[in-house]
């Protein structure tokens, strides 16, 4: 979203760390040039987007001259399933195909109803749409069932002619889905024991979901981020419930379609059709922890609740003396949705309430205590996040990001032995994941096995090249090593992945130490854009700026404002700062003072056992004693 050929890469490269979304990440790349990381922008998008929405739902009802349908647009609108796709920011594929879709169907009802030779131009834009809405997110692929519901429901006879009009959008949507079923196997892994599931069961895991929508949509109640997995045997007679209310339902239907008209069925085919991508017949990565979620009923929701508006509207209609009670029920449904919407948007005020909010209606989420661990570990609070990862290993065992997330953790609280053997734990669930490798080769480098460090961060950038955390952790290994110049092509790979002023510090250093003053400055400077309070960079700037043999690279005055800062920040007791504030000292005509910080310093080097620091320090008291500044 932000490298320089980020654009190309989102469009051609397997880059997208989720399906292929192009158009979505677009938007983002384009408003991130906008407003960065101000989450303000992003929301008001996916808001008036939703709105956008609720208004082609209106249109396009209206024109199917569907009763209710500015009811059906206000229930879709504020009803508390659609907080998901709206306030949750990266949901932007939900409400932004959304667009797309109602906007195809719009065009396709032009086309059907118009017989002048201008129709084909609707024809074709409800094409180019469709084409938007899949570059959004492929479950778009559904549109070519709800155009075939549309030529049934307004008794439009669907012959070759028609056929061969809907082929096109066919072609294209079962293009996309294959690239999506690939790029799921295999390029997001829903292979493995988590994702063994036969076709029969399968089949019951369907019919439970779709029963599990409506029941949402009709009662919406105790909605949650991550709901429970359901345990599916096709031996299990109980299983088989859902499967049998399907069918009689789908009999049901049928026997009084005589008495009703097509509406229910196109109403509820068009829900199933609508959601069929999501509920169990093609494996999705998010099937490891959930295999239902508000967000997937974005669109199929309108086929029952255009159909509930339309018999709410009929009823008033045929008698009235209840008009004004349909009237009042209308209205008490919109309130009391939109009441329990702005209830349900509480949970998304901040992350941290996100998961704790789905612990509390889910104690049992494994993936929700994973990820306040997360939230938690970014918050420098480890030991509360190790109690979460902890609590999702002793749920879900066999999953490898807890285990070296909780390496991690464990490392920042000095358990070196637990932290290697979770890391280890984490490598031998999943050998392919990068991510392990690089905790577990922290947790080698902090137990002194440097060498066998480095080798797990080179089997992390086999595996992902572009990997910046195996490179910058590379990086500095070798440069603790003594080996500079190897390092310094890592840190820079590393910081062609994204900003980390630590990252550009440690450049610096590397650089310094090759001899490179001038480029060493540049990446000092660029740190410390980024982290004024960075003490490496303020440390190491100050020192080059003080001691370099070129004088047109030397300024005393800055190099002591730096060297000040960065005593202040580390406290007064660190002999390589003190060092560096010596030598700026010296540089801005003060020796005196100079000799009697570099003295300090030297006291500090010797009580932590920092030979080869005192050594130096010895040798630039000399210089100081004589009144030079320290480049001379």
């Amino acid at each position: 979203l932000t490298a320089p050929d980020g654009l190309q890469r989102i469009w051609f490269s397997l880059d997208s760390p989720s399906q292929y979304f192009p158009l979505v990440y677009t938007t983002f790349r384009i408003e991130h040039a906008l407003w960065g990381l101000n989450t303000t922008g992003y929301h008001w998008i996916n808001l008036i987007l939703h709105i956008v929405n609720a208004l082609l739902v209106w249109r396009v009802l209206a024109l199917l001259r569907i009763r209710g349908a500015l009811l059906a647009a206000a229930i879709f609108a504020l009803h508390p399933l659609q907080v998901e796709s709206v306030a949750w920011i990266t949901e932007r594929k939900n409400v932004l195909m959304g667009a797309f879709f109602l906007l195809a169907l719009w065009c396709w009802i032009r086309f059907v109803r118009t017989e002048a030779r201008r129709r084909w131009t609707w024809y074709f834009g409800a094409l180019l749409l469709y084409l938007l809405a899949l570059f959004s997110k492929t479950t778009a692929c559904t549109l070519p069932a709800a155009l075939l519901l549309i030529l049934w429901l307004k008794r439009i006879r669907i012959d070759a002619r028609r056929i061969l009009q809907v082929v096109p959008f066919v072609v294209v949507g079962v293009a996309m889905g294959a690239v999506t079923v690939w790029w799921e196997r295999f390029h997001q892994g829903t292979r493995g024991a988590l994702f063994q599931i036969g076709p029969v069961e399968r089949l019951l895991i369907a019919s439970r979901a779709i029963w599990f929508y409506l029941g949402k949509l009709f009662w919406p109640t105790k909605l949650t981020f991550i709901y429970p997995q359901w345990h599916i045997s096709a031996a299990d007679p109980l299983a088989w419930g859902w499967f049998a209310a399907v069918m009689l339902a789908a009999i049901g239907i049928y026997l009084v379609r005589r008495h009703v008209g097509r509406a229910p069925e196109v109403a509820l085919v068009y829900f199933v059709a609508t959601l069929s991508p999501v509920i169990g017949f093609i494996m999705l990565y998010t099937f490891r922890y959930t295999f239902v979620a508000d967000h997937y009923q974005y669109l199929a929701c309108l086929g029952p609740i255009a159909l509930t508006s339309a018999a709410l509207v009929y009823v008033g209609e045929k008698r009235r003396q209840w008009r004004y009670a349909t009237s009042l029920v209308g209205a008490a449904i919109v309130g009391t949705l939109a009441f329990l919407t702005w209830r349900q948007a509480g949970m998304y005020s901040n992350i941290e309430a996100l998961w704790r909010t789905n612990i509390a209606r889910d104690p049992h989420s494994w993936m929700a205590h994973n990820n306040l661990g997360i939230e938690l570990a970014q918050q420098g609070r480890d030991a509360e996040a190790i109690l979460e990862y902890r609590q999702t290993v002793a749920l879900q065992p066999k999953y490898p990001e807890a285990h070296y997330n909780l390496a991690n953790s464990l490392l920042k609280e000095h358990d070196v032995a637990g932290a290697l053997a979770e890391a280890r734990t984490a490598v031998e669930l999943q050998p392919r994941d990068p991510d392990a490798h690089v905790s577990l080769g922290n947790a080698l480098a902090a137990s002194g096995r440097r060498t066998e460090a480095a080798d797990e961060f080179e089997k992390a950038l086999s595996i992902r090249p572009q990997h910046q955390s195996a490179h910058s952790n590379l990086g500095l290994l070798l440069f603790q090593q003594g080996r500079a110049s190897a390092a310094i092509p890592h840190l820079r790979a590393a910081l062609a992945q994204g900003e980390d002023a630590s990252t550009r510090a440690l450049l610096g250093t590397a650089l310094l130490a090759t001899g490179d003053e001038r480029d060493a400055i540049a990446q000092f400077s660029a740190a410390l854009a980024a982290a004024p309070d960075n003490v490496i960079a303020l440390c190491n700037l100050a020192w080059v700026l003080s001691t370099s043999s070129d004088a047109t690279l030397r300024d005393g005055q800055k190099a002591l404002g730096l060297a000040q800062r960065a005593n202040q920040l580390s406290g007064g007791e660190d002999p390589v700062v003190l060092r560096s504030l010596a030598a700026a000292q010296a540089e801005t005509g003060q020796p005196q003072i100079a000799i009697g910080t570099a003295e300090a310093a030297y006291d500090y080097a010797q009580r932590r056992g920092q030979s080869a620091l005192a050594a130096s320090l010895e040798n630039e008291l000399s210089i100081y004693r004589r009144g030079k500044p320290l480049h001379q």
